[in-house]
Parts: C-alpha cells; sequence; structure tokens
C-alpha cells in the first residue's frame, strides 16, 4: 500500500467531529464504568453503544450474530469496509480493571467522526459490538457468524501502562479438568477406591517436569477447583481448570497435545477416568498490518502522544483472531504512566482519569484517521491497477 492518506482539511473536519462528541464520549465510557457486565452479561453496555449510533443514523441490529450482547451497526456505502471493534466486558471482582469502557467509547467515538464523511472517503463503516473478550472469546464466535466478511481492515484500541504501536499476543488455549474415580474409607477399605485427587497431583507432578522441556515463551498455568470434600473419603471427583500460552497458534497446537499426555497419565497411573474439554475457542496471537500499523504511528505522533515502545508479547486477545482473517491494529495508549497495569484494582480507577480520558478522544481520532488514510490509500491502489 502506498503512503497516500487523506487530505489535510478532511482531518481537520474528523478533529472537530471527535471534539463535539467529546462530552457524549466521556459520559458513554464513565456509564459503562460505573456498571461493570462481564462476559455475555454486557446488556447495558452494548444497548448504551448500540442506541447512540443509532441516535446519529447508523443502521443498528441488535442483537446480533447469534449473541444477546453483540450489535452490528454500519454507515456509509463506500467499497471499502472498515470495522471497529468495541469490547465492553469487565472483569469478575475488579470491574472495568482492563479499561474496556474506554475501548468501547473510543470505537463509537471514531465511527461518529467517520459517519459524515464515510462516502466521500468511499468507506463503509462498521461497528461491532465484542462481547466476552476477557473470557469466552466472543470474537472467535462472532467470525464463525460472519461478523467480519467482507471487512477490508480492523482496529481497536487498548489502554495500557504504556504506548505501543506494533502490539503481539500470545496464543491461548484454554482446558477443562474432570476426574471420576471412585469413593471409598480411607481406612476400611482403601483398596476399593480411586483417588481422583491423586490422579490431579500425578498430573500436576507431571506438567512440572514438562516445563523443563518446554520453550521459553510457552505457559502453562492453573488452578485446582475440587478434590474431595472430606479426609475420611477417598475423593471420587476432582477438577481443574488450565490454561497454555504460547507464541504463535501453531506452536499451541503441540502443546495442548503434550499437556494433556499429562493429565492423561494421572488417569492411567490412578485407575480413573479424565474428560479434557475446551471451555471456548482458542485466542489466535495478533499479528498487526505493518502498512496499518505506519498509519497509526504516523497520526499517533500527529496527536502528540508519547513514542512507541517495544516489547515482547505479554497478554492475549481475541482480536488476534481477527487479525488472522483482516488486515488489523490494535494499539495500547498509556493511562497510568507504568503506575499500575491492567488486572489490578488500581487500573479500574485509572480508566477514568483525565489520562484515560484523553486517551479515549485520542483513540477515537487516531482510529478516524487511520480508517481515512487507509481508504485514501485502498482507492489509490485499487485506482492504479485498474
Amino acid at each position: 500500500m502506498e503512503k497516500t492518506t487523506a487530505p489535510t482539511e478532511l482531518k481537520s473536519a474528523l478533529r472537530k467531529a471527535v471534539e463535539s462528541h467529546r462530552e457524549t464520549l466521556l459520559a458513554l465510557s464513565s456509564r459503562i464504568h460505573g456498571h461493570p457486565e462481564t462476559a455475555f452479561e454486557e446488556h447495558r453496555a452494548a444497548a448504551w453503544c448500540a442506541e447512540l449510533l443509532g441516535e446519529h443514523g447508523f443502521e443498528v441490529t441488535a442483537p446480533a450474530f447469534g449473541l444477546d450482547t453483540a450489535f452490528r451497526a454500519s454507515v456509509g456505502s463506500g467499497p471499502v469496509t472498515v470495522a471497529l471493534a468495541c469490547e465492553y466486558d469487565a472483569l469478575p471482582g475488579l470491574g472495568h480493571a482492563c479499561g474496556h469502557n474506554l475501548i468501547a467509547a473510543a470505537g463509537v467515538g471514531a465511527a461518529l467522526a467517520l459517519a459524515p464523511y464515510a462516502d466521500e472517503l468511499g468507506l463503509t463503516v462498521r461497528v461491532v459490538g465484542t462481547p466476552a473478550e476477557e473470557r469466552g472469546a466472543g470474537k472467535a464466535l462472532l467470525i464463525d457468524a460472519g461478523a467480519f466478511d467482507g471487512v477490508d481492515a480492523a482496529m481497536m484500541v487498548h489502554p495500557c501502562p504504556f504506548e505501543m504501536a506494533d502490539f503481539r499476543s500470545f496464543a491461548l488455549g484454554t482446558l477443562s479438568v474432570t476426574y471420576a474415580g471412585k469413593s471409598a474409607h480411607p481406612s476400611l477399605n482403601p483398596h476399593e477406591g480411586r483417588n481422583a485427587a491423586d490422579a490431579l497431583t500425578i498430573a500436576q507432578v507431571a506438567l512440572g517436569l514438562l516445563r523443563q522441556q518446554l520453550p521459553a515463551q510457552w505457559r502453562v498455568h492453573g488452578v485446582t477447583t475440587s478434590a474431595g470434600t472430606a479426609p475420611n473419603a477417598i475423593p471420587d471427583r476432582a477438577t481443574a481448570e488450565y490454561e497454555i500460552r504460547a507464541l504463535a497458534a501453531e506452536d499451541l497446537r503441540e502443546l495442548r497435545e503434550r499437556v494433556e499426555n499429562c493429565f492423561r497419565a494421572g488417569a492411567l497411573a490412578t485407575g480413573c477416568e479424565v474428560t479434557l474439554e475446551r471451555p471456548e475457542p482458542d485466542y489466535l496471537d495478533f499479528r498487526g498490518d505493518p502498512a496499518l500499523i505506519a498509519l497509526w504511528t504516523a497520526n499517533a505522533r500527529a496527536l502528540g502522544r508519547a513514542e512507541p515502545v517495544e516489547r515482547e508479547p505479554f497478554a492475549c486477545t481475541d482480536m488476534g483472531n481477527v487479525s488472522h482473517l483482516v488486515p488489523s491494529i490494535h494499539p495500547v495508549l498509556d493511562i497510568s504512566g507504568g503506575a499500575c497495569g491492567p488486572h489490578e484494582r488500581e487500573f479500574a480507577e485509572a480508566a477514568v482519569s483525565p489520562a484515560a480520558e484523553q486517551a479515549l478522544l485520542d483513540g477515537a481520532l487516531g482510529m478516524a484517521w487511520t480508517a481515512a488514510d487507509f481508504a485514501a490509500a485502498t482507492a489509490h491502489a485499487r485506482g492504479a491497477t485498474s
């Protein structure tokens, strides 16, 4: 893609458009923050975003894509379709300690700014309300339902304790483990029992030894959720929840097989039965599009954002699944100056700070500018090859 960008006058108009919606966007963010809803329960947040877009001329479908808390809103009829992803789920017990209130409001803000100029830019602007990013891989479900079909580029921004344009993430898989054994009295007839808790212990020892042979960037971690109820009864049931992470989706498949074999070993050694289930789709590693990253970086500098840092993968997101399908960006914006990070209680407070409000407005305008630049560059490239 050549470095053709949107005209300066149009970018100035987009800036004024974001500013005109300033109080509405800040109020939306604050409202979502004050009413946190966890995965697949984001009824109010989804409705508030969809209603606001509908009030400004967007064609809205809600609910959408077979999910009660997803929505689709579109405006414009241009040949280039840009999708803006709005996350709005909160963390159990922590509220908006990942700042998804800002993500939702920034996505809505970018869409509202682009709406009056969509046809002039040759754009179709599609806003996708994406539930269950923290748990449930909502975007993977949306992809299966066609939410990103026909999209030329997808984008979102995320709050963080630093600034980053070329965001990268781990691939993540989840695993639910259930051992079924046989209960017996540990003194009277222990030989008749099959200890499910022992099966889980053996699996955990095997996992500990497996870690010696895993590449540095592969991760295995989990918790025991049940392993018996009384010391005078051999446990006939034990359960655990585990996560696995790798740098790439291709590596995740190998890691899953090796981890599952550790749990099978526990069953084999104790005479128990094991059931291994995937409670949600895999989160794929995020792969940012270089051309979109370059456009975003130039626009972020024009907004006066701090220079982006480079970091190894440190998190997971189901936006990674979108990036395997559609050219995507997922820049992160500093709202805490490094004082605290996502999934910390202090970050929930940072998500309604003055720095967060500025990040919201900059994120909205940065995405609007990047979408406009992308449309101009795509139109130029298509014209050059016609």
